[in-house]
């Protein structure tokens, strides 16, 4: 049993039967997350040992009906971000559902919604009615912008937030023209950043017994996120330069042409470019050519780095170049397209992939938590629930521990 310094001790939790001696085992999740950013997090808590009770409507998570699908409800997209949760389907416009939901919230340690914060409290679900329920409750919002500036309480997804973030503008500046990366990329590092605020408000209560409310922004995140790496000269004030990172913007950045297919290729340090310009004839080239005689003027160079690997790159197989890269220790792989991913033989050799069988779909294919615990292990006790398989076990539950 945790006990708060000066707030007496937690009630102890009963373990539900899957419970595991993950991290945060014996922690109780209500998770009113829909579509990716939210599950996600969600499922990284489950995966962590949490017991996560995935509140849904009628029709269920959207992310459900995205196939393809074996049976409808149950499309892949849903499947990787919902295991380790039980579903519960209750109707939150209805008072017999908040009822319900109020119940649940009584014994909740998280409570974590990405629904507009104006629908939550017409609902009766903002911050306030919550802690007046449960005072120690961690209450986490997901929203599309903060609440203090002029954008809160509009709609958002991943493809607006890239383009508001500056990511769809990267690529403009590269390529010519703006668009989106191929990976729903702001809901996935947004849904780590709100993992991390859950368990972060958990450690605080633990130390104070305290509760608390928090607001987890996309567009802040990202901007956060995109700027780490493209502040540039916009980091001094007043600005010393352009802003953006060379390097990542360079049009020549790769992956390269081999003989046979592509290469990843980062000759980065000075180690690394006398290395490969040994391999490749030119020994005295950091001596000789000012452009490559250190990590700033390279940067400054970096198209001309690129076109410089380029040429010598097609004169040797991907794997040739992967071979003699390995012994001289510089940064190269192979180009992977999602379909290959499940062949290489690095994780292949970690066991990364498990087949596991779902009592309704048949075998799925499941990567496993990436993360190695040397005393609390993450697991996958459970695969991605049915719409409301778990609504009769987790409300008879509320009669037990009352």
């Amino acid at each position: 049993m945790v006990e708060a310094s000066g707030a007496g001790p937690f009630k102890p939790r009963r373990q539900h039967s899957d419970s595991a001696p993950g991290p945060l085992s014996g922690v109780r999740v209500l998770d009113l997350t829909t579509v990716v950013m939210g599950p996600a997090a969600t499922q990284i808590l489950g995966d962590l040992g949490a017991d996560v009770v995935k509140i849904e409507s009628g029709p269920g998570d959207s992310m459900r009906w995205v196939g393809p699908f074996r049976h409808e409800g149950m499309g892949p997209l849903f499947l990787q971000s919902n295991r380790n949760k039980r579903s519960v389907v209750l109707d939150l416009k209805s008072a017999e559902g908040r009822a319900a939901l109020s119940a649940l919230i009584v014994d909740a340690d998280v409570l974590t919604y990405n629904i507009r914060p104006q629908a939550m409290q017409r609902l009766g679900l903002d911050y306030a009615s919550v802690s007046a329920i449960n005072p120690k409750i961690v209450y986490c919002g997901a929203v599309g912008y903060g609440s203090d500036g002029p954008y809160a309480g509009r709609a958002v997804y991943d493809d607006l937030t890239q383009a508001g973030s500056g990511i769809a503008g990267l690529f403009q500046a590269v390529d010519g023209a703006p668009r989106y990366a191929p990976v729903n990329i702001c809901d996935r590092v947004v849904g780590l950043y709100l993992a991390i605020a859950i368990i972060s408000a958990l450690h605080h209560r633990a130390m104070t017994g305290e509760g608390q409310e928090i607001e987890v922004p996309m567009l802040e995140t990202m901007a956060q996120f995109v700027l780490a790496d493209h502040m540039g000269g916009g980091a001094f004030v007043p600005p010393i330069g352009k802003m953006g990172y060379q390097r990542l913007l360079s049009r020549t950045r790769g992956p390269y042409p081999t003989k046979d297919g592509h290469l990843a290729l980062v000759v980065y340090t000075d180690k690394h470019w006398r290395a490969f310009s040994r391999l490749v004839g030119c020994p005295e080239l950091l001596d000789t050519d000012d452009r490559f005689k250190s990590q700033e003027t390279r940067t400054q160079h970096a198209e001309d780095m690129g076109r410089f690997l380029a040429t010598f790159l097609p004169a040797r197989t991907t794997r040739e170049w992967i071979e003699l890269l390995n012994e001289n220790d510089i940064p190269a792989s192979a180009v992977n397209k999602i379909d290959e991913l499940f062949d290489d033989p690095h994780l292949k050799a970690v066991n990364f992939f498990i087949d596991m069988e779902h009592p309704t779909e048949g075998t799925l294919k499941v990567c496993r938590f990436p993360v190695k615990f040397s005393k609390s292990p993450a697991s996958i006790r459970r695969l991605a629930p049915n719409l409301g398989e778990h609504t009769d076990e987790v409300l008879s539950e509320l009669k037990q521990e009352g």
